[in-house]
Parts: C-alpha cells; structure tokens; sequence
C-alpha cells in the first residue's frame, strides 16, 4: 500500500514536468530571439574635432586637460556648428579662447537595416591651442572622411584632403596615408598623420588627420601644451546581413524554380522533412530530456517507498 501511494505522485510528477517542459521551449526560445533581434543594427559615427591635450602652466605646477569635442554625433543624427570655444582655468585670464574656427563643420550619422554611415566635412578651418592666440596650429582647405558599411559587403572608409595644409604659419605638403613632422624653433613641433583608414569585416573608420602636438608657446600663462587632436573622423558597424533581408519569402513561387528558400519561410517543414526532422524536433528532444530527468525522480521515489 505504501508503495503504491509513492508511486502514483512519482508519475504524476514526470507528466507535469513533461508538460511544462514542451510547453515552456517555445516561449523561451521565442523570448530568446527577440532579445537577438532586438540587438542586430548597426552602427555610426562622427565628429569633426576632438581634442586630449595636457596643458602646462607657467605658474602651477599641474597640468590642465583640455578634452573637448565639436559635432560629435552618433546615429541616426547630424550636427553643424562653425566654432568652438573652450575655457582652462589659468589660461587668458580665466576668458574663452578659440580652439576651432571653420565655414563648413558637419557631422552625420544614419543607420538602415541594411546599412551604418558616418561622414564628416570640414571647410577652411584654422585650429588653435592654449597659449598660441595667434598663430594657428593648422589652416586646411578642406577635408572629408565616410565610412560605409553595409550589410553582406567589405566595408569602405575614405578620406581626402582638398586644398593646402599650413602648419604653424608654414606650408607643407602632406602625404595620403603618411607621416608628415614640422619643427617651428622656439616654438615646437608636430607630426601629422594624413587619411588613416581601418577596415575589418564589419567595421570602418576614417580619420582625415591626426595630429600629435608638443608645442612651448611661453604665453597666456601656457609653458607647454602636449597631446593629439583629430580632425574629421568617421565610424561605423554593418548590420548582420541577416537583418537586412526580408523577413517572408516572395509569394506566387510554387515552389518548383529551385530557389533556396531563407529559413522561416513557407515550405521549411517539407524541406526539414527530407533531411528527417522539423520544426518541432527542438521541443520534443527537450520533453525527452524532461521525461528521463522526471522518470528518475519518480524511480527513487517508488524505491526508497519499497525501503
């Protein structure tokens, strides 16, 4: 008798967690893929300056960052602004001082399912630091930078240098994907890194130019202003290729041209039953996997009721 009042629940026990297994493996693999999709975009950005520079004062002992950033956008968005200002506490008296002035600085940033874009351009800009008030660090025409990246196809980052580049009051030239150093005495030096370009298989970045700056302006209370600035560079991520194509197949096709239908379209379970499985395997192996881990509950349980 007791064996039997130990038994009965043990099968009751595997039919309930049976049930609950088939039943719960499609909501959780539904809730699975959600979250995935949720998360397949890509991804882009731009900014037409920005800065990370250590600047000394002549009468302190501690460095001064100036980080700052102009039109710095990421998808899907766009800024334009012409100038940007900055105060360091120490330097000009505590007043605003120009940092960039330009015709032309825009940012974009847009994203499609099946594509990520950044772009930026800069027109006629002179670029100043801390303690150089007059003396422009660098005077460009005109520079751009793109990264494309789309879905299922290498992506491409470009940018190009239109006009001649003045670097503390001296012209130079300037190669396409070099390094190009100019020494100004009594005042400093800098090297300038034209049209970097990164690709990998998803991702891009371009930067128009980058400068590594070490300059000893002895003015405005600045002794020395060291660090890099980059001008006019552009990111970006593709989407999966997956996310871009359509989520149902063309309809009209009676199924006999021989295309390749894309899973989760009509027809999967005549073509999962060729191979000897369907959509509903996945479910039924883990009920399986339920119905043995509830059958051996119940086998211990019905045996330590015969003990």
């Amino acid at each position: 008798m007791n064996g039997k009042k130990f038994r009965m629940p043990a099968r009751r026990l595997a039919t309930v967690a049976t049930a609950t297994a088939l039943a719960a493996g499609p909501a959780a693999l539904a809730a699975a893929g959600t979250a995935h999709a949720t998360g397949d975009q890509g991804r882009a950005s731009a900014v037409v300056l920005r800065t990370g520079l250590d600047v000394s004062l002549l009468n302190k002992t501690v460095n001064v960052p100036l980080a700052v950033s102009l039109n710095q956008v990421q998808a899907p968005q766009s800024a334009e602004k012409t100038a940007l200002t900055a105060t360091l506490d120490g330097v000009n008296g505590g007043k605003p001082f120009s940092v960039l002035a330009a015709e032309v600085a825009t940012a974009k940033a847009t994203v499609t399912p099946a594509r990520a874009e950044g772009y930026t351009n800069l027109v006629h800009a002179r670029l100043h630091v801390p303690g150089l008030p007059l003396l422009s660090l660098v005077e460009i025409g005109q520079v751009t930078s793109k990264a494309t990246c789309e879905a299922g196809k290498a992506p491409v980052a470009d940018s190009n240098l239109l006009g001649g580049v003045t670097v503390l009051g001296k012209k130079v030239t300037v190669t396409t994907g070099g390094t190009t150093d100019v020494k100004v005495p009594g005042i400093g030096e800098v090297r300038l890194d034209l049209s970097k370009r990164e690709t990998t298989s998803r991702t891009a970045a371009a930067t128009a130019l980058e400068l590594k700056v070490s300059v000893n302006p002895l003015k405005l209370n600045v002794a020395e202003v060291e660090g890099t600035l980059t001008l006019a560079r552009a990111t970006c991520e593709a989407p999966p290729a997956a996310a871009a194509q359509p989520s149902t197949a063309p309809s009209g096709d009676s199924g006999d041209s021989g295309d390749v239908k894309p899973q989760g379209a009509p027809g999967k379970e005549a073509n999962l039953a060729e191979t000897g499985g369907s959509s509903l395997t996945p479910y039924l192996a883990g009920g399986a996997v339920a119905l043995v881990v509830a059958g051996g509950g119940a086998l211990a349980l019905a045996r330590r009721g015969r003990s």
